[in-house]
């Protein structure tokens, strides 16, 4: 499986904290992506196979959020990942601070919510836990969201037909405006296409997120032209050097 080619200078992995980072003028031809689910391992394996290389240790959960920058032939694309943040016990304001450190690792504003789920463990708690997740960003996450879909752990006979049809999965799949893809066998040039096409849906605009206005660091806010990134993560541009699948 080939790597994506990348500098060990373009790749920088910022942890998390209560302050809000320092961060650099965004340049037109980034993507921003937060990373969304129900497993620090399948997410960070997902961030992994974006990059190219291991950057997400994929056995430790921390409890922070976790960015990462990486170089995509002239591209270049920031991965939050996220802590696990649907079990039960994680308290409103605990939450609430995870969302606002998120958004100021985003700053100004994520494009894309990657939502990495697995049926069998995507219960209807999960589900509201993850709506209300994406509602403290903005009430507008849902247009920003691409669901990606982990394979069943013990494939049979018509399992896909069944997860398909999975009530929590499938609630999710259709806020999400039915934008979701497999995993399986999922080659990467797909899957930045989709990512390129969600920001292009929405008019090259990064997400206002309403959650931490007041607290995140203020910077020029200077919106990406839609036409400067149509081609941002064209398959035919990748497809040569980013030819990997799960």
């Amino acid at each position: 499986m080939a790597t994506a080619a990348s500098d060990d200078d373009d790749l920088n992995v910022q942890k998390c904290n209560r302050s809000s980072p320092k961060l650099e003028r965004p340049d037109l031809s980034e993507l921003r992506v937060v990373v969304l689910g129900n497993s620090w391992s399948e997410r960070s394996s997902v961030g992994n196979f974006i990059l190219g290389k291991t950057e997400f240790n994929t056995e430790e959960a921390p409890d922070c959020c976790l960015r990462v920058r990486g170089q995509l032939k002239e591209k270049e694309i920031v991965l939050i990942n996220t802590p696990d943040l649907l079990p039960p016990n994680i308290s409103e304001d605990k939450l609430r601070q995870h969302v606002e450190n998120c958004v100021s690792l985003s700053d100004p504003g994520p494009h894309v919510f990657l939502l990495v789920l697995h049926p069998e463990d995507f219960t209807e708690d999960n589900k509201k836990r993850l709506q209300t997740i994406l509602e403290l960003f903005s009430d507008r996450s849902f247009d920003y969201s691409l669901i990606l879909i982990s394979p069943h752990r013990e494939e049979s006979s018509g399992f896909m037909e069944n997860y398909m049809n999975h009530p929590p999965l499938k609630e999710m799949i259709r806020m999400c405006r039915y934008r979701y893809l497999k995993q399986k066998n999922l080659e990467l040039p797909e899957l930045l296409t989709r990512l390129g096409q969600i920001f292009k849906e929405n008019n090259g605009v990064h997400l206002s997120c309403d959650v931490c206005k007041n607290a995140a660091t203020a910077l020029p806010d200077d919106q990406p032209n839609p036409t400067q990134m149509e081609n941002i993560l064209d398959a035919d541009e990748t497809a040569g050097k980013l030819r990997k699948t799960f």
